[in-house]
């Protein structure tokens, strides 16, 4: 790579606003989405990002290297096109605890937003922090000693904790994870670790923290050394951490923001007042189907979504599955021109979404994205084979040993091992489905076959 090393002008900190919102999650995803909405919004020269990574603190190294800035490149189906961001001016590894905590404790932070990923909420299927968990359950230990947390959760209340102590006021948290209601578990779970450790600052969080609903879109592939070569080409810098994505984005968003926010929809972001359906369009229709390519994709050989969608047989899967899901979402969300798009997006060869990264903690995907369209559909006396191919996919992968790593590794090991796997590995994504008329059904599935009918 040519070009000189992407940094900050000197002086750059002094003259910097302090950062007003927070970010839990530090990776790709974030910076192609929400701090790229930060960034284009009318009053971005107002908001700035300190932000936190999830688990290995590479990304906040990298980033700190270079004062928060990265290149973002969007890659349509044939061009290349590349800005550099400047939003985020703080990156820290999940571990700096204390910091997070003077961020949250001064007045001028706004909000808090999350990228953490599905499984590492630890959440049961009612919403509650999982308390058996071995992470959750030292993290109550750890608040109630007061020492620092480990769970992404656990460190955003003892931040709020802070908060509270300071008399800082009011602040919003910000979910922007596939969760179906995310901003009600967020709530949810919040309540219940802190009234595990302390009542009062239960109340407190009821009185004065606003928990946001989210829909959030858009297709960020992991980088590629090719990608860091594109940037410097692009830019004339050379970034150690650029981000590819997409040039559609989507951001739905419902609540309020009692500190304020940026004007995030001069760009393009949407509020409303019922997240629901727009989240349900987005998780079943999207991910869910990621979830089938990666199954079925893997499974066929395959390695990108463009990949599998350009197989006949796998395309003639999404198709069905995609008439299935639509029956259980309600009208007026112009669900025709969605698939149409979603089938453009998929077809963009020059995105490689590889389905080795979607697969990844595939029991909690599929328990939120395919289980509930199987249910409705058996519910409606249907047999949902399209929902049934991707159940069977995913536990061919896993008999097979080819699974992806998952959160729930445990459990599909021993579920792989005992003497009825399949019925086991239903269990794993929902106990309510390993029946023996669908152990039957997903046994009889061949997700391999050829093609498939419209379904």
């Amino acid at each position: 790579m040519t070009g000189a090393s992407l940094r900050r002008s000197p002086g750059w900190r002094a003259a910097a606003p302090p950062p007003r919102i927070v970010h839990l999650g530090l990776g790709a995803f974030h910076r192609a989405h929400q701090a790229w909405y930060t960034a284009h919004a009318a009053d971005a020269a107002d908001w700035t990002i300190a932000a936190f990574t999830g688990r290995s603190p590479r990304a906040a190294d990298e980033l700190a290297g270079q004062g928060g800035l990265y290149t973002l490149i969007e890659r349509g189906p044939e061009t290349d096109r590349a800005e550099i961001v400047p939003t985020i001016v703080e990156a820290y590894p999940a571990g700096d605890v204390a910091r997070l905590e003077r961020l949250l404790a001064a007045p001028a932070t706004a909000l808090v937003t999350l990228t953490i990923t599905e499984p590492a909420y630890r959440l049961r299927p009612d919403g509650t922090p999982d308390t058996a968990h071995p992470a959750v359950a030292a993290d109550l230990a750890a608040l109630r000693a007061g020492s620092a947390p480990g769970t992404a959760l656990g460190r955003l209340l003892s931040g709020l904790r802070a908060r509270r102590s300071a008399d800082a006021g009011p602040i919003a948290i910000v979910p922007c994870d596939n969760l179906p209601d995310n901003g009600v578990r967020v709530r949810t779970a919040l309540a219940a670790l802190a009234g595990a450790v302390d009542p009062a600052l239960a109340e407190w969080i009821a009185d004065e923290v606003s928990v946001v609903s989210t829909s959030v879109d858009r297709i960020t592939p992991r980088t590629t050394d090719a990608d860091r070569t594109a940037a410097a080409v692009l830019t004339g810098f050379r970034d150690v951490t650029p981000v590819v994505a997409e040039p559609f984005s989507d951001w739905v968003l419902c609540g309020r923001f009692p500190n304020g926010r940026p004007q995030w929809e001069t760009a393009g972001a949407r509020f409303v007042d019922d997240i629901g359906p727009w989240e349900r369009r987005k998780l079943l229709l999207l991910n869910g189907a990621h979830s089938l390519l990666a199954g079925i994709g893997l499974l066929r050989g395959h390695t990108t979504v463009a990949e599998a969608m350009a197989d006949p047989g796998i395309r003639a899967r999404v198709d069905a599955y995609w008439d299935e899901a639509v029956r259980h979402l309600p009208g007026g969300l112009d669900l025709d021109a969605y698939r149409g798009a979603l089938a453009d997006r998929f077809d963009n060869a020059r995105i490689a979404h590889r389905l080795a990264q979607i697969a990844e903690d595939g029991a909690t995907k599929l328990a939120l994205r395919i289980v509930p369209i199987l249910r409705a559909e058996r519910a409606a006396g249907r047999e949902g084979d399209a929902a049934l191919a991707a159940l069977a996919a995913w536990i061919g992968l896993v008999r097979a040993g080819a699974g992806a790593p998952d959160a729930k590794q445990a459990a599909i090991d021993d579920a792989r091992r005992s003497a009825d796997p399949v019925r086991a590995l239903l269990a794993v994504l929902d106990p309510g489905i390993a029946t023996d008329d669908i152990v039957a059904a997903v046994t009889a599935a061949d997700p391999d076959r050829e093609s498939v009918g419209a379904g």
